[in-house]
């Protein structure tokens, strides 16, 4: 969309050296017609891109008829993310990590705003209520991409339904509001043989995979997470998982050059597969909301790579 604006005539101050570069005139005053066409903007919800051209605007020096160009380029983006499962473990580590960021983050989840009174919780917006039956003009228009913890453990039925279709689902919102990027938090298949992989918790995710890199080919994201620990509030309490986590973590990384020739065994990253920090995973989420090369399939390793770019 394009907006145009009249400017009356007006006489041009001296334009520092620092901020262009021009070819040197004879004389250093520069006219500028009152004909001149204003500058073309370009505009998107969240893009904003300004280049004004003087070339043709009759911008020139007072002695020779030589014409001079001035471009001026501005890019300004704003990100605006949708968690899903924003009230969760996972969840609401991404919303206080993009909190940090100065990202706006919507969180949607039955639960709704969490009651504990960590200071990043006021600069989210909660809204209860789940995908199946949400109003989503309340939580996609404008945002910038949209983030998936949804999962769980249940009945096989129950699994297929929480782990994939309700993804699903909100790949398809996503994509029909015209959201740019969707990031999906998925799980390791720890090494583990086929038959094992048909149960509804990892065909659910599979097919929640299948959809985001479907319909988001060029910019959809899925991280493979295999344990993750932190410290998880339930109901109240906090449950230190990063006591057995970060030292396992610490332990199978200082042994992987023994443990590698293992990794091809059946079900061996039952053991093997290092735990990911929670922080990690949010960090990784961060990263493949504002790097536009950050696209596909994301394992262990390559989520602590990236987390370790945001924190650099």
């Amino acid at each position: 969309m394009a907006s145009f604006l009249c400017f009356p005539a007006v006489s041009a101050r001296p334009i520092p050296n620092a901020l262009f570069s021009l070819k040197t005139p004879s004389i250093q005053t520069l006219s500028i017609s009152s004909h001149t066409p204003s500058p073309t903007f370009h505009f998107n919800p969240n893009r904003l891109a300004i280049r004004s051209s003087y070339a043709d605007a009759g911008v020139r020096d007072d002695s020779r008829s030589n014409t001079n160009t001035i471009d001026v380029v501005a890019d300004v983006r704003s990100e605006r993310i949708v968690v899903l499962g924003g009230s969760g473990f996972v969840g609401s580590a991404i919303c206080k990590a993009a909190v940090s960021k100065g990202i706006e983050v919507i969180s949607l989840s039955r639960s709704g705003r969490p009651t504990y009174p960590d200071a990043w919780v006021d600069q989210v917006t909660w809204v209860s209520g789940d995908v199946f039956n949400v109003n989503w003009d309340e939580v996609l228009v404008g945002a910038t991409a949209v983030v998936s913890t949804l999962g769980g453990f249940g009945s096989e039925e129950q699994m297929r339904r929480i782990n994939g279709e309700a993804n699903v689902v909100a790949v398809n919102a996503a994509k029909e509001y015209g959201i740019p990027k969707f990031i999906l938090i998925s799980v390791h298949d720890y090494n583990l043989p086929q038959f094992l992989l048909t149960s509804g918790y990892f065909t659910g995710k599979r097919k929640a995979e299948s959809e985001v890199l479907s319909k988001y080919p060029g910019s959809g994201i899925v991280l493979r997470p295999g344990f993750i620990y932190g410290k998880r509030r339930v109901d109240g309490f906090e449950i230190p998982l990063d006591l057995i986590g970060e030292p396992a973590e610490k332990i199978l990384k200082a042994i992987e050059n023994f443990t590698k020739p293992l990794s091809s065994l059946p079900a061996s990253d039952l053991l093997l597969a290092p735990p990911v920090s929670v922080d990690d995973v949010a960090s990784a989420v961060i990263n493949g909301v504002t790097d536009d090369d950050f696209f596909g399939i994301f394992t262990i390793d390559q989520i602590k790579e990236s987390a370790e770019k945001v924190r650099a």
